[in-house]
Protein backbone atom coordinates (compact mmCIF):
# COMPACT_ATOMS: atom_id res chain seq x y z
CA UNK A 1 0.00 0.00 0.00
CA UNK A 2 1.26 3.69 -0.93
CA UNK A 3 1.80 6.38 1.09
CA UNK A 4 -1.14 7.92 -0.46
CA UNK A 5 -3.18 4.81 -0.31
CA UNK A 6 -2.39 4.90 3.90
CA UNK A 7 -3.79 8.69 3.67
CA UNK A 8 -6.18 8.72 1.45
CA UNK A 9 -9.50 11.11 2.58
CA UNK A 10 -12.91 11.13 1.03
CA UNK A 11 -14.27 14.27 -1.04
CA UNK A 12 -15.83 16.27 1.99
CA UNK A 13 -12.24 16.34 3.99
CA UNK A 14 -11.82 19.51 5.49
CA UNK A 15 -8.91 20.11 8.09
CA UNK A 16 -10.58 22.83 9.58
CA UNK A 17 -13.80 20.49 10.19
CA UNK A 18 -11.66 17.84 11.89
CA UNK A 19 -9.82 20.33 14.00
CA UNK A 20 -13.66 21.12 15.10
CA UNK A 21 -14.45 17.51 15.93
CA UNK A 22 -11.37 17.46 17.56
CA UNK A 23 -12.20 20.83 19.91
CA UNK A 24 -16.00 19.35 20.29
CA UNK A 25 -14.72 16.14 21.21
CA UNK A 26 -12.82 17.40 23.83
CA UNK A 27 -15.56 19.25 25.29
CA UNK A 28 -17.53 15.86 25.50
CA UNK A 29 -14.86 14.27 27.40
CA UNK A 30 -14.55 16.86 29.71
CA UNK A 31 -18.29 17.40 30.28
CA UNK A 32 -18.08 13.38 31.03
CA UNK A 33 -15.06 13.94 33.65
CA UNK A 34 -16.94 16.74 35.55
CA UNK A 35 -20.07 14.34 36.20
CA UNK A 36 -17.66 11.40 37.17
CA UNK A 37 -18.29 10.97 41.08
CA UNK A 38 -17.35 7.98 43.24
CA UNK A 39 -19.53 5.42 43.39
CA UNK A 40 -20.85 5.15 39.84
CA UNK A 41 -20.29 2.15 37.65
CA UNK A 42 -18.82 2.51 34.35
CA UNK A 43 -22.23 1.03 32.76
CA UNK A 44 -23.44 4.33 34.57
CA UNK A 45 -20.88 6.43 33.42
CA UNK A 46 -21.45 5.53 29.37
CA UNK A 47 -25.49 6.16 29.96
CA UNK A 48 -24.53 9.52 31.06
CA UNK A 49 -21.81 10.09 28.52
CA UNK A 50 -24.74 9.47 26.17
CA UNK A 51 -26.27 12.54 27.58
CA UNK A 52 -23.35 14.54 27.14
CA UNK A 53 -23.19 13.56 23.52
CA UNK A 54 -26.41 14.56 22.43
CA UNK A 55 -26.52 18.18 24.67
CA UNK A 56 -23.28 18.69 22.44
CA UNK A 57 -25.15 18.07 18.68
CA UNK A 58 -23.02 14.97 18.51
CA UNK A 59 -24.02 13.17 15.12
CA UNK A 60 -22.79 9.71 15.51
CA UNK A 61 -20.52 7.63 16.98
CA UNK A 62 -17.55 6.23 14.86
CA UNK A 63 -16.56 3.71 17.95
CA UNK A 64 -18.07 3.49 21.16
CA UNK A 65 -17.43 4.88 23.79
CA UNK A 66 -15.01 3.48 26.86
CA UNK A 67 -14.91 4.43 30.27
CA UNK A 68 -12.78 2.49 32.43
CA UNK A 69 -12.71 2.34 36.17
CA UNK A 70 -9.72 1.25 38.54
CA UNK A 71 -8.33 -2.10 37.40
CA UNK A 72 -10.03 -1.58 33.82
CA UNK A 73 -7.86 0.81 33.22
CA UNK A 74 -5.19 -1.64 32.22
CA UNK A 75 -7.68 -3.58 29.43
CA UNK A 76 -7.42 -2.04 26.10
CA UNK A 77 -10.40 -1.25 23.61
CA UNK A 78 -10.48 -5.30 22.71
CA UNK A 79 -10.80 -6.37 26.07
CA UNK A 80 -13.86 -6.62 28.32
CA UNK A 81 -14.07 -4.65 31.88
CA UNK A 82 -14.44 -6.27 35.13
CA UNK A 83 -18.09 -6.06 35.62
CA UNK A 84 -19.49 -3.89 38.25
CA UNK A 85 -16.69 -1.92 38.91
CA UNK A 86 -17.60 1.39 41.04
CA UNK A 87 -15.35 4.43 41.39
CA UNK A 88 -14.13 4.39 44.28
CA UNK A 89 -13.50 7.66 46.87
CA UNK A 90 -9.72 8.10 46.10
CA UNK A 91 -9.07 6.02 42.35
CA UNK A 92 -8.53 6.38 38.46
CA UNK A 93 -10.49 6.35 35.60
CA UNK A 94 -10.08 6.67 31.55
CA UNK A 95 -12.52 8.11 28.84
CA UNK A 96 -12.33 7.21 25.33
CA UNK A 97 -14.10 8.88 22.73
CA UNK A 98 -14.52 8.22 19.12
CA UNK A 99 -17.18 11.10 17.73
CA UNK A 100 -18.27 12.16 14.58
CA UNK A 101 -19.24 16.22 14.15
CA UNK A 102 -20.11 18.27 10.68
CA UNK A 103 -19.30 14.96 8.95
CA UNK A 104 -15.56 14.48 10.62
CA UNK A 105 -14.17 12.09 13.06
CA UNK A 106 -12.39 12.96 16.70
CA UNK A 107 -10.78 10.63 19.20
CA UNK A 108 -9.57 12.02 22.30
CA UNK A 109 -8.72 10.48 25.43
CA UNK A 110 -7.55 11.03 28.72
CA UNK A 111 -7.15 9.95 32.50
CA UNK A 112 -8.19 10.98 35.30
CA UNK A 113 -7.95 11.35 39.13
CA UNK A 114 -10.54 11.26 42.17
CA UNK A 115 -9.76 11.88 45.37
CA UNK A 116 -6.42 11.88 47.20
CA UNK A 117 -4.16 8.96 45.38
CA UNK A 118 -0.47 10.49 44.35
CA UNK A 119 0.32 7.00 42.46
CA UNK A 120 -2.52 7.09 39.89
CA UNK A 121 -1.81 11.49 39.73
CA UNK A 122 1.47 10.37 38.52
CA UNK A 123 0.61 7.77 35.86
CA UNK A 124 -2.10 9.81 34.66
CA UNK A 125 0.51 13.08 34.15
CA UNK A 126 3.23 9.93 33.23
CA UNK A 127 0.40 9.22 30.41
CA UNK A 128 0.05 12.93 28.83
CA UNK A 129 3.74 13.73 29.45
CA UNK A 130 4.64 10.73 27.27
CA UNK A 131 2.31 11.65 24.96
CA UNK A 132 3.46 15.36 24.46
CA UNK A 133 6.96 13.79 24.08
CA UNK A 134 6.71 11.78 21.24
CA UNK A 135 4.29 14.15 19.17
CA UNK A 136 6.89 16.35 19.70
CA UNK A 137 9.49 14.31 18.71
CA UNK A 138 7.16 13.55 14.88
CA UNK A 139 6.94 17.35 14.72
CA UNK A 140 10.70 17.81 15.19
CA UNK A 141 12.07 15.24 13.64
CA UNK A 142 9.49 13.49 11.35
CA UNK A 143 9.75 9.91 12.54
CA UNK A 144 8.08 7.16 11.25
CA UNK A 145 5.01 6.00 12.63
CA UNK A 146 6.91 2.58 13.49
CA UNK A 147 9.96 4.77 14.94
CA UNK A 148 7.40 6.90 17.20
CA UNK A 149 5.89 3.86 18.77
CA UNK A 150 9.77 2.12 19.68
CA UNK A 151 10.63 5.89 20.70
CA UNK A 152 7.40 5.50 23.14
CA UNK A 153 8.65 2.36 24.44
CA UNK A 154 11.88 3.28 25.54
CA UNK A 155 10.76 6.49 26.87
CA UNK A 156 8.19 5.00 29.21
CA UNK A 157 10.67 2.63 30.34
CA UNK A 158 13.01 4.74 31.26
CA UNK A 159 9.91 6.81 33.21
CA UNK A 160 9.33 4.17 35.12
CA UNK A 161 6.24 2.58 33.91
CA UNK A 162 4.91 -0.64 31.18
CA UNK A 163 4.19 0.75 27.46
CA UNK A 164 0.91 -1.04 26.20
CA UNK A 165 2.59 -2.89 22.68
CA UNK A 166 -1.18 -3.62 21.62
CA UNK A 167 -2.00 0.01 21.31
CA UNK A 168 -0.40 1.59 18.30
CA UNK A 169 -2.53 4.68 16.70
CA UNK A 170 -5.08 4.88 13.78
CA UNK A 171 -6.30 7.12 10.88
CA UNK A 172 -8.89 9.60 11.36
CA UNK A 173 -10.69 12.01 8.34
CA UNK A 174 -14.09 12.06 6.97
CA UNK A 175 -16.57 9.86 8.08
CA UNK A 176 -15.86 7.04 7.58
CA UNK A 177 -12.12 6.81 7.56
CA UNK A 178 -12.39 3.05 7.67
CA UNK A 179 -13.12 2.69 3.67
CA UNK A 180 -8.95 3.74 3.23
CA UNK A 181 -7.82 1.32 5.62
CA UNK A 182 -5.43 3.63 6.59
CA UNK A 183 -4.08 0.64 9.51
CA UNK A 184 -2.40 1.49 12.32
CA UNK A 185 0.38 4.30 12.82
CA UNK A 186 2.90 2.12 14.58
CA UNK A 187 3.01 -0.24 11.68
CA UNK A 188 3.70 2.79 9.22
CA UNK A 189 7.24 3.28 7.88
CA UNK A 190 6.60 6.92 6.75
CA UNK A 191 6.37 9.98 8.79
CA UNK A 192 2.63 10.71 9.32
CA UNK A 193 0.95 13.93 7.98
CA UNK A 194 -0.92 16.26 10.25
CA UNK A 195 -4.26 15.83 10.76
CA UNK A 196 -4.76 12.54 9.88
CA UNK A 197 -3.69 9.54 12.67
CA UNK A 198 -4.35 9.24 16.56
CA UNK A 199 -1.23 8.97 18.39
CA UNK A 200 -2.25 6.48 21.42
CA UNK A 201 -0.52 5.94 24.37
CA UNK A 202 -1.35 3.51 27.31
CA UNK A 203 0.71 2.87 30.02
CA UNK A 204 0.79 0.77 33.30
CA UNK A 205 2.24 0.25 36.94
CA UNK A 206 4.85 -2.15 36.81
CA UNK A 207 3.46 -4.52 39.56
CA UNK A 208 0.08 -2.77 40.88
CA UNK A 209 -2.88 -3.06 38.77
CA UNK A 210 -3.92 0.65 37.23
CA UNK A 211 -2.60 2.41 34.32
CA UNK A 212 -3.25 5.63 32.22
CA UNK A 213 -4.88 6.40 28.53
CA UNK A 214 -3.90 9.52 26.84
CA UNK A 215 -4.52 10.13 22.80
CA UNK A 216 -4.95 12.90 20.47
CA UNK A 217 -5.08 14.17 16.89
CA UNK A 218 -1.08 14.96 15.65
CA UNK A 219 -1.33 18.19 14.83
CA UNK A 220 1.20 20.77 13.36
CA UNK A 221 0.94 22.58 16.87
CA UNK A 222 2.07 21.57 19.88
CA UNK A 223 -0.99 21.84 22.97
Amino acid sequence: MTHHDREAVGNAFNPALMHHARAKSWDALNAISERMHPGIREDEALAMAGEVFRELGMERLWHPPYIRIGPNTLKTYRERSIPDVQLGENDIYFVDLGLVFEGHEGDVGDTFVVGDAPKYAACAQAARDLYRDVAAKWRNEGLSGRNLYNYADERAEAMGWRFNHAIKGHRISDFPHSVHKGGDLGDLEHSPSSDLWVLEIQIAHPNEPFGAFYEDLLTGAAL
